[in-house]
């Protein structure tokens, strides 16, 4: 009877330094929009993981909140393989490309995206 064993498999990143930098700079938006939603009268967070985490620890809260997900996506983003892990931090950057806009027109126009657009 043989004993197998399994292989430990080290961490891999994304090949894209570009698509995780982009990933970085956009989440770092968001996390600024998220604290600012808490800030001003005109506009409100509806993530309800980061109302809690606001709710529990304040300010710093939406801050860990935002810090969990993206923890959450470089994590996801080694796990999988190439080109599986590109396509997955691509698709992520593709979100946070909207969440951002969302976000910045709301704060700045009072306006969410759709209304902004006219749809």
């Amino acid at each position: 009877m043989e004993v197998g064993s399994f292989r430990k498999r080290a961490p891999d990143p994304p090949n894209s330094v570009g698509l995780r930098i982009t990933f970085f700079v956009l989440w770092a938006m968001d996390t600024i929009a998220a604290t600012l939603f808490f800030v001003v009268p005109h506009a409100t967070e509806l993530n309800p993981v980061t109302v809690f985490f606001y709710h529990v620890f304040g300010l710093p809260g939406v801050v860990l909140a935002a810090a969990c997900y993206a923890a959450l996506v470089v994590f996801i983003g080694h796990i999988l393989s190439d080109p599986l892990d590109i396509k997955f931090v691509g698709l992520v950057v593709l979100l946070y490309i909207v969440f951002v806009t969302n976000n910045v027109l709301l704060l700045v126009f009072h306006e969410p995206l759709p209304e902004f657009l006219g749809v």
